[in-house]
């Protein structure tokens, strides 16, 4: 059975310090990226996703750029493989079509890419280095036709 959690809309202002909290638990602590590295200028005009379980503890998170750029997904690590980063990513692509975007772009780590490719994203491009891990361009085109 999935474990209960909920997604809501979160405010950069108000919930900095509980997406910066996950962010740096998965980025920084796991996976090596440089803590300067974590919080960025486009922090403070993105729309962002906080996923909570069922005792209110943020445990996800993930963010959209105005210009549809996807990142910044993350799940903590005892949550992961139970659904929520492809909610999470549903989500997103719609709040993208919402706003009328015609495609979206991330940069997945290589190895999340097999999740992205299941989601219908397509690589762009060849693999590059971003914060020491590999990572490949991928995108999704949105049809405007289809209900979000």
């Amino acid at each position: 059975m999935p474990d209960a959690y909920t997604i809501e809309q979160a405010a950069w202002p108000l919930y900095r310090e509980q997406l910066l909290a996950i962010r740096f638990r998965v980025f920084v602590d796991e996976q090596g990226v440089p803590p300067d590295m974590e919080e960025d200028e486009h922090d403070a005009q993105a729309l962002h996703l906080l996923a909570r379980n069922a005792q209110g503890d943020a445990i996800g998170c993930a963010r959209l750029l105005d210009n549809g750029t996807i990142g910044r997904m993350a799940v903590l690590q005892r949550h992961r493989r139970r659904g929520l980063g492809s909610a999470l990513l549903r989500r997103l692509l719609q709040l993208a079509a919402k706003k009328g975007q015609r495609q979206v772009v991330l940069h997945a780590q290589c190895s999340a890419e097999p999740f992205y490719r299941k989601a219908g994203f397509a690589p762009v491009g060849d693999v590059f280095m971003e914060a020491g891990i590999p990572h490949q361009k991928m995108q999704l085109l949105l049809n405007p036709e289809r209900p979000a």
